[in-house]
Order: structure tokens, then C-alpha cells, then sequence
């Protein structure tokens, strides 16, 4: 029988839009077709001249590569601009921060990121099970990924 997660009881996040998850340090942020298709639209253009605006190429190992958003030379998101310009339609790696399993797979993983997110611990108490719903998320909207 599998030990029941840290997050049984839940766990509190609300985001305060601090930003510091979209600045300052280098990291790529995924993207699905989904996520291609809302950001577009938001921006008001078409998909792949999207994708060559704002996106880049990242290798992922086995002659595949993954689509991630552009960042800015100091490591801001490329749509950071004194707050998320495109907000209402974020990725999905934004829009589950910080429920990513790296993140709630252990308490010390947890307390780590606390440090860096105000968020984490306040507000809204979201359940184990949507949690878990979050987590699967991915798995039903993938990132795009091409061959090299």
C-alpha cells in the first residue's frame, strides 16, 4: 500500500501575483497545443507565427526537442511586463504553480519552495484530490514535441 501524500489534508495557495515564478532566474515554461492555441488568441495571432514570435526550441534528450516560451535576457518570461500580460490565458505550467509534482512530491520539496513564494501556505485550501487533479493535467494536455 503506497504511504498516503503529505498534502492528505490539502494544502493553502493563493497567488498574490508577486512574479517571483516568472522572473529573474532562467527556466522554461512548456507548452501544449492548447496552451499555443489560448496564448495566440490573446496576442491576436495565428499558431505558428506565434510559435516563431514567442517560443523556442529546447532539446529533451532522444533526438526530441520541446516547445517552451521565449525569455527575456535577464530571465523574465517573455510576456512579464510589470505583471503577467496575458494572465487570463497562462500555460498550464503557470496556471498549476505550485502543485507540479517535483514540487508536491515530498514536504521538504514544499518547504523549499515556500521560501521563494508567498503564496504558498495562505489563502485557499485546495484539497488532496484536486491536487490530484492538477497533477493529471499533463498527462491530458501534453507538451508539443518534435523530432530533431
Amino acid at each position: 500500500m503506497a504511504p498516503k501524500p503529505f498534502y492528505s489534508d490539502g494544502l493553502k495557495f493563493s497567488c498574490t501575483r508577486c512574479s517571483a515564478c516568472c522572473r529573474f532566474d532562467p527556466g522554461f515554461v512548456f507548452l501544449s497545443d492548447s496552451d499555443i492555441n489560448r496564448l495566440a488568441q490573446a496576442v491576436q495571432m495565428h499558431y505558428t507565427d506565434f510559435i516563431e514570435t514567442y517560443c523556442r526550441w529546447i532539446p529533451s534528450g532522444g533526438g526530441y526537442e520541446q516547445l517552451s516560451l521565449k525569455e527575456r535576457s535577464n530571465y523574465d518570461c517573455i510576456f512579464w511586463k510589470d505583471g503577467c500580460t496575458v494572465y487570463d490565458a497562462r500555460p498550464l505550467q503557470c496556471r498549476t504553480y505550485p502543485f507540479w509534482a517535483s514540487i508536491v512530491l515530498h514536504k521538504e520539496s514544499w518547504e523549499a519552495v515556500k521560501a521563494e513564494c508567498p503564496g504558498i501556505d495562505q489563502g485557499q485550501r485546495h484539497s488532496k484530490e484536486e491536487i490530484a487533479a492538477l497533477l493529471q493535467m499533463r498527462e491530458k494536455d501534453p507538451i508539443v514535441v518534435r523530432r530533431r
